[in-house]
């Protein structure tokens, strides 16, 4: 089922993102993982594709094991950053064949080891001529990328919600929105997103505290600020207590979510890093609080 049409029904929706594990190790987990989030009943799952198309593989046997053997409706990221067109036509034709009906359109980030100046003349260099060639072709329901605190590329947070804009008007279903650990920025978002015309669905990205250097490293990469509040309370804790950090970053996420939800937020999409307790601990808090139905 596409998602514009899981959006009429007006309740929230949660959703987890997965990625293609690497190792066999990491294999075990995400395997296990999927079934304690599955058993949760999420209204659809998404899964990464590496730069370049370095997962491709392993993101369609992913999307697959999801979609067939545990009936999901998948919503199949594509980074078309370095890729030739008709590798973009390729992978876009296997999901099909598959029967997915959902894609996130991104541009990706450059892989560490590419050399700029050889990227394909045919490749897309933006989302939006990735959305556009996709909408012109295909009868995807097409999602793309949102960052509530602007993309660090982008000149301003004026430009970036223009850039975001031209994304829709190429054919955007939905937004999924980047991170973020203060809600004010993504309250900010939508206020933005509604003057300048942006009426479709946008979900928050909820990344929950995993770890200490996880959280530092995530929040630099895409430039999400962390606040004192958070870090207040995580100073607070016993020093190197694993489960307390895990606990209080739950309860500092439900604290985000209910904000959210109360703000009319169309579902909740949780960045899971293919680990299961910190997604569903939330989850089912919400669900205590009498907020979500699963």
């Amino acid at each position: 089922m596409k998602l514009s049409e899981i959006f009429k029904t007006g309740k929230p929706t949660i959703s987890f993102e997965f990625f293609p594990a690497r190792t066999e190790k990491a294999a075990e987990t995400l395997n296990q993982t999927v079934e304690d989030l599955v058993a949760l009943k999420p209204d659809f799952v998404s899964v990464t594709f590496g730069a370049g198309g370095s997962t491709k593989d392993g993101s369609y046997e992913l999307v697959k094991k999801l979609k067939k053997e545990k009936e999901l409706e998948v919503v199949a990221y594509l980074a078309a950053f370095a890729l030739k067109r008709n590798e973009i036509t390729s992978v876009l034709n296997n999901y099909q064949d598959l029967g997915i009906e959902n894609i996130l359109a991104l541009r990706g980030d450059p892989p560490k080891d590419t050399d700029v100046t050889q990227v394909p003349a045919d490749s897309f260099k933006y989302a939006s001529e990735l959305a556009a060639f996709i909408h012109q072709n295909y009868g995807f329901c097409i999602g793309v990328a949102g960052y509530p605190e602007g993309h660090i590329d982008a000149p301003s947070l004026e430009k970036d919600i223009e850039y975001l804009k031209l994304k829709v008007d190429q054919g955007a279903d939905f937004i999924i929105a980047q991170f973020f650990y203060d809600n004010v920025y993504f309250l900010n978002f939508m206020e933005r997103c509604q003057k300048i015309g942006i009426n479709i669905p946008i979900l928050p990205g909820i990344m929950p505290v995993y770890s200490v250097k996880m959280m530092e490293m995530l929040a630099g990469n895409c430039g999400a600020k962390i606040p004192e509040k958070l870090r207040k309370g995580i100073s607070e804790l016993p020093e190197g207590d694993t489960k307390a950090l895990i606990d209080f970053g739950i309860e500092y996420a439900i604290g985000q979510c209910e904000e959210l939800l109360k703000e009319g937020a169309r579902g909740l999409h949780f960045y899971t890093m293919d680990r299961s307790e910190s997604a569903a601990g939330i989850v089912k808090g919400l669900k205590n609080k009498g907020l979500l139905t699963i």
